[in-house]
């Protein structure tokens, strides 16, 4: 093995730090993974005493915790995909519809949705040309029913 390639091996993340490329610092992980409960798994066991091992109840009670804590896991990235997937179909549906939203000014704008993007984490509706967050909008309305009360409300005026 080379030396470029030692130093490669060093900078990868192990265990429960990360080494950063740009310093030599080991900044901690935010969260503990997988990875990190075996390695801590691991290391009990070398160190444990010959005269006591570990009780095998133990042993098995943590690797029952390693696997609840993956499936956790697992439920929570399936739950925020399922939320980001009901944000763009909702952002999709809006389309044609006349929103409402409150502007940078704090002033309630109204306006009909053209367009929606999904390059970013939340969905960005077009209305009247103006870029808008789908978290922004507070209303909608269907265009057509906007139509028809404006006309109701001028028979009704007119009729008086």
């Amino acid at each position: 093995m080379t030396i470029d390639a030692l130093a490669a091996n060093a900078a990868a993340p192990t265990g429960m730090y990360t080494t950063t490329t740009t310093s030599t610092t080991r900044t901690p992980k935010q969260s503990m993974d997988s990875e990190v409960f075996m390695s801590l798994l691991v290391t009990q066991l070398q160190n444990q005493d010959p005269s006591s091992p570990m009780d095998t109840n133990e042993m098995i009670a943590q690797t029952t915790q390693l696997a609840m804590m993956e499936k956790l896991t697992e439920m929570a990235t399936a739950s925020q995909e399922g939320f980001s997937l009901q944000m763009r179909t909702s952002a999709a549906a809006l389309v044609g519809e006349t929103v409402t939203y409150t502007n940078a000014d704090g002033d309630e704008v109204t306006g009909l949705a053209s367009s929606v993007s999904f390059a970013g984490p939340v969905p960005i509706v077009t209305v009247n040309g103006e870029p808008v967050a789908l978290d922004v909008i507070s209303g909608v309305t269907n265009a057509t029913a906007a139509v028809d009360d404006s006309e109701d409300s001028a028979e009704a005026t007119t009729a008086a």
